[in-house]
């Protein structure tokens, strides 16, 4: 392992890099990716405990704040160094996008090397750190799809930590058309929120999808954008603070250009940085495959473009519905990955036949040993968004039963709740501790 040091905010920060092998369950695998992660330590803290943060995503690299001594992770440090792993594939972890990938061959080698990016190789990747480390054990928090890798650890490594708390994260452990089947009611209920708030919005909403439909209007990045994708600005709903983020982008999109309507240059330049994955391809590649072990072990099948396929059976989803027909709602989606919205991504779109095999990829080494979460023996704490419209709350209760999780029920926050404040780590901490 090679590391570096230096001082930032009166913070000790080790950055550290190490090798691990591509594939860790294959043992005539002789290709090594580098992993990265940034270690905190406070003024004195040399000797305090280590907390993993896993971070939410997937593909997504951990934090990078200004001061590290601000928010949840300022409430860690007075109790733990803190490891920052950027996930492999993410951030200085030998990140993947279109330009990496096509160095991989076709589309079934690229698919092949995107499926060594979930949740078991990452967990093994975070065991090489910690036995580098010199660390016997370490606690984790993990956010969102943190908490998916924290039921991995804890299928394979229970031994290897602590106490885990999870915000927002707790997986369903069903196959992933329940999920959708939870996840588009509760986004449908998140848009009728948005518009009791902000009742004008609906009309402006509808407006810029039809004049999508009816005239080509191009991002910065040079592709059409077209009235399916403006739909996945919607994710900004399940967060903290995505009300009013939505609200200020909907202020003025339409200008008037010789006479004609048209979408503003800032506008189509805001909008395209929310429906790019370019600062995150991964999210978009593997936002299916993260649930694929499971719904193939209890389905026999792949996740065929769930969100896709289920989106016409609720009423306000349906792709080709007319945004103009006010006897019908017209929602905007969530974490729903539909595949046209990869072919029009240039971030994505030469990668669309490589997640076109995962999804119907049946073949997975699985992720979740359920019979060893049910003798779990670790103290966990969850926190438990009540409107959480990513993770659906039914089913992270029924997962926290199955591991014997300590469990906060809140509508207080969103999805993102972690960020909002001091409120989310506090509370956990007390309840383990209770």
């Amino acid at each position: 392992m090679q590391t570096t040091t230096y001082i930032q905010h009166s913070c000790t920060v080790h950055e550290h890099r190490l090798q691990v092998p591509l594939d860790h369950f294959d043992k005539h695998c002789r290709e090594n990716i580098e992993i990265f992660a940034r270690e905190v330590v406070p003024i004195g803290g040399e000797n305090l405990p280590y907390l993993l943060f896993l971070q939410g995503g997937p593909g997504g690299a951990g934090p990078r704040p200004g001061d590290f001594r601000d928010s949840w992770l300022g409430e860690a440090l007075a109790e733990y160094r803190l490891i920052l792993l950027d996930q492999r594939g993410t951030g200085q972890s030998t990140p993947l996008s279109t330009q990496t990938l096509a160095e991989r061959g076709d589309d079934q080698a690229i698919a092949d090397y995107l499926g060594l990016f979930l949740q078991d190789q990452i967990i093994a990747d975070a065991e090489v750190l910690r036995q580098a480390l010199g660390a016997k054990q370490w606690a984790t928090l993990g956010q969102s799809y943190g908490g998916f890798l924290t039921l991995t650890y804890l299928s394979a490594h229970p031994e290897a930590i602590s106490t885990s708390l999870v915000t927002g994260g707790l997986p369903g452990l069903v196959p992933i058309d329940d999920i959708y089947r939870r996840t588009y009611p509760a986004t449908a209920l998140r848009n009728e929120t948005y518009l009791e708030r902000y009742p004008a919005d609906e009309a402006t909403i509808r407006q810029v999808a039809a004049h999508l439909r009816d005239t080509e209007e191009y991002l910065p990045t040079g592709e059409r954008l077209s009235a399916t994708r403006w739909r996945t600005i919607g994710s900004a709903l399940g967060m903290q603070t995505g009300f009013d983020v939505l609200h200020y982008l909907l202020e003025g999109p339409f200008v008037s250009v010789g006479g004609e309507r048209r979408l503003s240059s800032v506008f189509l330049a805001q909008v395209g940085a929310r429906v790019s994955f370019a600062q995150q391809p991964l999210y978009g590649l593997l936002h299916e495959a993260i649930y694929a072990p499971l719904t193939a072990a209890l389905t026999g099948e792949g996740t065929r473009w769930s969100a896709e396929r289920l989106s016409a059976e609720y009423p306000g989803f349906a792709l080709d519905a007319d945004p103009l027909d006010e006897s019908m709602p017209w929602y905007l989606t969530g974490e729903h990955m539909f595949r046209d919205c990869f072919v029009e991504d240039p971030a994505l779109g030469e990668l669309v036949g490589a997640v076109d095999i995962l999804a119907e990829r049946t073949e997975w080494t699985q992720v979740y040993d359920l019979d060893r979460l049910r003798e779990n023996s670790v103290p966990v704490a969850a926190a438990i968004y009540y409107n959480d419209m990513f993770v659906p709350q039914s089913l992270q209760q029924d997962t926290a039963d199955l591991v014997g999780a300590r469990t906060w029920i809140t509508s207080q926050y969103q999805h993102d709740g972690i960020r909002a404040g001091s409120g989310v780590y506090g509370h956990l901490r007390a309840l383990l501790a209770d």
